[in-house]
């Protein structure tokens, strides 16, 4: 029954495509899902520049984790999808529009890409796709985006896709690996009104 139930929430999560991808909803029963959410979290350079509040360890903890990304996308506070090739199907990465704001048209967004599909733009172009769908048919006004200091290529995926740099956040990230300590972040925002960038 359970299994069920998860199904039908991942069946409601749209599947924006285009640029080579196609973004879709993960399956927290999916053995492959769960085992590249956990690959894709336990990466060393995710670990450095970024500490989620709840760590992930073991594939449990990711199907624990999908199966709330899927009930949060059931609430509407966030739609997290799975970044995958548009022709093979092979899973990519990840990209959430998370923080979802229906009242203020205001939304947060964060992704991430597994070691072997960096430097072929999957996160640009995933990006680009996320935040068409955000405006177009989630109807958001603003989208932020925000990343540690000094996490360079997360800064130009962002102003590569129209994300403008507004400023720098004091003590809005943990450390690395700490929760007791903090680090400053890079702000980056579009508006549904700024132009769309082209496919970089």
């Amino acid at each position: 029954m359970a299994r069920t139930c998860e199904r039908s929430l991942s069946s409601a999560v749209p599947e924006p495509h285009g640029h080579g991808l196609r973004l879709r909803a993960w399956d927290p029963e999916s053995d492959a899902d769960a085992e590249a959410w956990l690959r894709g979290v336990r990466d060393p350079d995710f670990r450095r520049w970024n500490t989620p509040l709840r760590p992930v360890t073991d594939i449990d903890g990711a199907r624990e984790m999908l199966r709330a990304r899927a009930l949060d996308a059931a609430d509407g506070r966030s739609v997290s999808f799975r970044i995958t090739d548009a022709d093979s199907g092979t899973t990519l990465g990840h990209i959430g529009v998370n923080q979802i704001d229906h009242g203020l048209k205001r939304a947060c967004v964060g992704y991430w890409v597994l070691p072997e599909a960096r430097g072929r733009g999957v996160a640009s172009r995933s990006l680009l796709l996320a935040a068409r769908w955000a405006f177009g048919e989630l109807g958001t006004h603003r989208m932020e985006l925000d990343h540690a200091l000094g996490h360079e290529a997360s800064c130009r995926v962002a102003e590569r896709c129209g994300f403008r740099y507004e400023g720098t956040m004091r003590g809005a990230l943990f450390q690395q690996e700490r929760r007791d300590a903090f680090r400053d972040a890079h702000l980056h925002a579009r508006l549904a009104t700024d132009p769309e960038p082209a496919v970089p």
